[in-house]
């Protein structure tokens, strides 16, 4: 068993799917996420937590009754659950805090909100809206939590229709250089 292969496999065959209520889709979003981190400078762990920080709609099995009922399914904590098997936190923390960094941003950034997406938007307000300042606060004293909120950014970013990207197999190196089995 190869898991870096079947995460590959997982992202590039189920993501073909719509990314929610944008334009692209899950694969497309992924690879322009990540792209814009490598872009950045960002480290191999954070390209890669760019590149799988929406895992958890892959994974979750329920994914389609959150979608048709309203219901946020914490895409994130199942996300950053399901890879922690085989990645150190650097990588599952900024996956696991990125939808509280949306809330934290819509906190402390003066029109942050108003360049949100539609569907963002939409999602925000399942996920408990923006936090107060003390929320705030303690957000942004967590472990990666200025991680998560790079990753945010690119997140954001990352919805442009027919966007050229690099390939998803360029990406490997990046996820090769982090992966970390814990399992026995």
């Amino acid at each position: 068993m190869d898991p870096i292969a079947d995460i590959i496999e997982t992202l590039s065959s189920l993501g073909e799917q719509r990314y929610g209520k944008e334009n692209v889709s899950q694969l497309a979003h992924a690879l322009q996420c990540a792209t814009l981190a490598e872009e950045d400078g960002a480290t191999s762990a954070l390209i890669t937590a760019s590149l799988l920080h929406d895992m958890g709609h892959l994974v979750d099995k329920r994914f389609e009754v959150g979608q048709k009922s309203e219901i946020d399914r914490h895409h994130e904590n199942i996300g950053a659950a399901y890879l922690s098997a085989w990645f150190p936190p650097d990588v599952t923390d900024p996956i696991r805090l990125h939808v509280p960094a949306k809330r934290y941003l819509c906190a402390t950034e003066d029109g942050y909100f108003d360049d949100l997406s539609d569907a963002s938007v939409r999602s925000l307000k399942l996920q408990g809206g923006a936090f107060d300042k003390a929320e705030a606060d303690a957000f942004i004293s967590q472990p990666h939590a200025k991680d998560a909120v790079r990753l945010r950014r690119w997140d954001d970013l990352a919805k442009v229709p027919d966007l050229a990207t690099l390939s998803l197999e360029h990406f490997r190196t990046h996820i090769d250089q982090v992966f970390v089995s814990t399992r026995a």
